[in-house]
């Protein structure tokens, strides 16, 4: 995973939290919100996302000698 990625993912989670506590976005949607921006903060943390994996997608700049 790459820099960016993991820079929007972190992002994306934040505006997530926000909504929630600032009760923009509450009730089932809110919990909804809350846990895709833990899963966003998790996959950013150990640089990893399965679903990349499956669909064969990289987004880490690799040095070709």
């Amino acid at each position: 995973m790459g820099t960016m990625d993991k820079v929007i993912r972190v992002s994306i989670a934040v505006i997530f939290i926000v909504l929630y506590f600032a009760n923009i976005v509450t009730g089932t949607i809110g919990i909804i919100l809350l846990v895709l921006a833990g899963a966003l903060f998790f996959t950013s943390i150990v640089s990893f996302c399965s679903l990349y994996t499956i669909l064969g997608i990289t987004t880490c700049r690799t040095n070709n000698l």
